[in-house]
């Protein structure tokens, strides 16, 4: 690939007049091109076959919808990357629209990882686990599943079923005696040889084979064993067969049964209405139904449907490897381009496909049908939660509806390790990804709320008018709500004051008397306080943001307190790293062992020579 960034030699030049100076310069070849404003923001990342071809297109603009006009008159700059491929510029576009996602651009903003089930095999005894995330442990991984409570209840079932192990390798290399799993007979206990390798490997070839969908074959054989072992009069034995039976049973209940000719699949069903988008994803694997979600891309009013599926699935299948049958309900823009996108990306030939008729066919309707009711219930949301904002606008006197509302919360345990917590909310939810989390740097009483809220905001909002002085981002805030008092709400106002940025509007929420939340009151600057009724959506919007921030700083407070508790005095000591911190501790028991140890003591340790034990002993009493 080669990278290649086009500037107009004149500053003040954009739009038009810009790109046809720029589009000259441009190679007749496949890339991917991004479009960039006076801030060197990128307003849109689009794949050409013919990069010079695509970007003259964009030189008349009036043959464009208003959306890509609107993007033509800020563009400044052009940023290309050639590629050897149209494919290869597909798969670039993708991951660059991810990366930067570009106002202009379709985005899909739900792009979490699906929880999946892993069978290691970097282990002489396998272990079965939950796992999100990439694929870097070597072992077997089934899924993708849609939700984190099935991948849970289906290893539990898993466990009974072929009594594997759980456990993490090192406490399986420190077990001197069975954990309660193997008294619960969920695990076969190979920690400390209640069962040979090869039995064991038996147990989980016997569960590989039911995960890739060999169900029926593992059940005649465990319903074969348990009516041998009652022939022979070992009832105990038949028992535990009965019970391994009933597992595999409600795994097969639980994940459903694909239709007859679909082994590994994605079903993709689209729906659009109002301007708005709903795609419908239904994965099978191994013949099972492993669940369906829901994605809502982000894209104007003028994106015609065959346009929001294309850059959906270049951007869903961005991480999550592509099932070797791929159905939609539409067909895309570049059937061909896509399918050989995937195929790339995958390593493996997939039929990606339009059914017209029979039980595939079926299925896309039923993915249409369940993009269709998402919709709706996503639109009735958004117009309570829309109504929800206006009734809020009213109550506080703002000037407009707010579009983006910051909720701030500090957390701390007496003071120790506090974390400011900064939660985003708009007309359509939680905004996730503008949540910030800051560790408190200032040296203060501990505590000190106060000074916290100083700290919070002056970093947040020094930001903000370096990276944004003329607001023209969405970055500003139209509310800004603090969980506390008179106080609180006072220092925000100052700190707000003292960078001339006043007139954002603030209010607190205070807890009532004992805490009771029916007694919450809004607090405003230089008016009484407000009381609404327990039972005014007003009041329970603006606790349920309150509740969320809360629950935010206090996650980052856990997390940092959790890295504290990691660390220990010997990670100050130069040159002592994790070995070397390990032998300290498994000879000495405890970093205040160490600190009082002599010299001889410390060269007794594995891996500490007299140059190193008289370096720690220097460290621990040099000031005495």
């Amino acid at each position: 690939m080669e990278k290649l960034v086009t500037k107009h030699p004149k500053q003040n030049i954009s739009g038009a007049q810009a790109i046809t100076h720029l589009q000259i310069k441009m190679p007749e070849s496949p890339g991917v091109y991004r479009m960039l404003n006076f801030a060197g923001e990128v307003l849109y990342v689009g794949k050409a076959k013919n990069l010079k071809n695509r970007l003259a297109a964009y030189t008349r603009p009036k043959r464009h919808s208003i959306r890509i006009q609107r993007m033509i008159s800020q563009t400044k700059d052009i940023e290309i990357v050639k590629t050897d491929t149209e494919v290869e510029a597909l798969l670039l576009e993708a991951d660059l629209i991810k990366r930067y996602q570009p106002r202009y651009n379709i985005l899909l903003r739900d792009d979490k990882s699906f929880p999946m089930i892993l069978l290691t095999s970097d282990h002489g005894f396998a272990q079965l686990v939950k796992h999100r995330g990439t694929k870097r442990r070597k072992g077997e991984y089934f899924g993708p599943f849609t939700s984190v409570w099935a991948v849970n209840e289906t290893i539990n079932l898993l466990q009974r079923a072929f009594l594997l192990r759980t456990c993490s390798d090192n406490i399986f290399a420190n077990r001197t005696r069975p954990c309660l799993l193997y008294q619960i007979k969920r695990c076969s206990a190979p920690c400390v040889g209640k069962i040979s390798k090869s039995a064991y490997s038996n147990l989980v070839g016997e569960a590989r084979s039911f995960l890739s969908g060999n169900d029926h074959k593992i059940q005649k054989s465990f319903a074969k064993r348990m009516q041998e072992a009652s022939d022979a009069e070992k009832f105990e034995v038949a028992a535990q067969y009965r019970d391994r039976i009933k597992a595999l049973s409600k795994i097969q209940l639980q994940n459903g049964v694909a239709p007859k000719g679909i082994k590994d699949a994605d079903i993709i069903g689209a729906y659009q209405v109002g301007g708005k988008t709903c795609i419908q994803v239904f994965f099978f694997r191994s013949s099972r139904n492993y669940g369906n979600r829901a994605y809502f891309p982000l894209h104007n009013k003028d994106c015609s449907l065959d346009e929001v599926i294309e850059a959906f699935i270049g951007q869903f299948y961005a991480k999550l490897l592509p099932a070797r049958q791929i159905l939609i309900s539409h067909q895309v823009v570049n059937p061909s381009l896509v399918k050989k996108m995937l195929e790339l990306r995958a390593g493996y030939n997939v039929n990606f496909c339009v059914p017209k008729r029979g039980e595939k066919s079926k299925l896309t309707k039923l993915a249409i049908m369940n993009a269709c009711e998402s919709l709706k219930r996503r639109m009735l949301e958004n117009k309570t939660q829309l109504e929800l904002f206006r009734n809020l606008a009213i109550l506080l006197a703002l000037p407009k509806i707010p579009e983006r509302i910051e909720i701030y919360d500090n957390s701390h345990i007496s003071g120790t390790r506090p974390v400011g917590g900064m939660v985003v909310a708009g007309p359509e939810g939680f905004v996730k990804k503008a949540y910030r989390k800051f560790n408190i740097r200032t040296e203060m009483s501990p505590g000190d709320d106060y000074a916290m809220i100083r700290e919070v905001l002056t970093r947040r909002f020094k930001r903000c008018l370096k990276e944004d002085p003329n607001r023209e981002t969405k970055q500003w805030p139209d509310l800004i709500i603090i969980d506390g008092g008179k106080g609180q709400l006072s220092m925000a106002h100052s700190v707000l004051r003292n960078l001339n940025i006043a007139e954002i509007p603030l209010a607190a929420i205070a807890k009532g008397p004992n805490r009771n939340s029916a007694n919450d009151r809004i607090l405003l600057l230089d008016k009484k306080p407000l009381f609404l009724e327990p039972n005014n959506p007003v009041l329970y919007l603006i606790q349920r943001l309150r509740d969320e921030a809360h629950r935010f700083a206090i996650g980052a407070h856990r997390t940092r307190r959790k890295k504290g508790i990691r660390t220990s005095i010997l990670d100050r000591i130069p040159g002592v790293g994790p070995k070397r911190k390990k032998s300290l501790l498994h000879h000495f028991g405890s970093p205040k062992a160490v600190a009082e140890a002599s010299v001889k003591d410390l060269e007794d340790v594995d891996g500490i020579d007299r140059f190193f034990a008289i370096r720690i002993y220097d460290w621990f009493h040099a000031s005495d």
